[in-house]
């Protein structure tokens, strides 16, 4: 897999912004931003970074709890979902912007420019997409669909519809087979968007729908055709 690294980014409040970041060995083709799960910066989200930039992409995924000095939480549901209701929006969008910043500082323009993120780094990437300027952006099994993530955040059916890049949401649908009708109101205000969107479900597979191979490997290869396609 391609070798990550961390580098660290001064911020105008006084923080620090840690960055682990992976370069392609090959040509750049652009770059991608990939915003974490819920705890933080795991070893999954370490290999999803090695595996985009193996890909081709120069891929760079920002801290966003360093302002609590953690990269990765070893915590219980309860203090994680603590850790996401303290999020600042704005603070998470500055960081992110940053991330971007650091592409255009390595020579990728924005239509070359994408973003996925995965649980809150899925919820962040959909409103990325619906404020910035880019060429894409993955949704993978983001939170707060109906009711927003936390009073920082909208809800995600409320931002789909201003969604102004070719977006690709990938969820699970409840293990017990039943329809979720939240993700159907974000398929609903998605298509209003005016732009390429596409939501892919899993039926039967629960929110972890990547513990199943199958789904995982779809669900990787859908990601990189969507880069593929739409960042040139």
């Amino acid at each position: 897999m391609t070798e990550i690294r961390t580098e660290t980014v001064p911020l105008v409040d006084g923080s620090e912004l840690r960055l682990t970041v992976a370069q392609p060995d090959g040509p750049v083709r652009g770059g991608v931003v990939v915003l974490h799960e819920a705890r933080g910066v795991t070893d999954a989200v370490r290999r999803l970074v090695s595996g985009i930039a193996g890909d081709g992409w120069l891929t760079v995924a920002p801290h966003l709890y360093h302002r609590d000095g953690a990269d990765e939480l070893h915590a219980s549901d309860e203090q994680v979902a603590d850790q996401v209701r303290r999020l600042d929006g704005e603070q998470v969008m500055a960081d992110t912007d940053t991330a971007f910043g650091w592409l255009v500082e390595h020579d990728v323009t924005p239509d070359r420019m994408g973003v996925i993120g995965f649980d809150l780094g899925g919820t962040v990437a959909l409103l990325v997409a619906a404020s910035r300027t880019l060429g894409a952006a993955v949704t993978v099994g983001g939170t707060g669909t109906t009711e927003p993530l936390s009073d920082s955040f909208p809800s995600l059916v409320s931002a789909a519809a201003e969604v102004t890049c070719p977006w690709l949401g990938i969820y699970g649908e409840p293990a017990d087979g039943s329809e979720d009708p939240a993700l159907e109101q974000l398929k609903d205000a998605a298509d209003g968007a005016g732009v390429a969107t596409n939501l892919v479900i899993y039926p039967g597979s629960g929110h972890r729908f990547d513990s199943e191979p199958g789904s995982a490997g779809d669900a990787w290869q859908r990601m990189l055709n969507w880069f593929d396609s739409h960042l040139r």
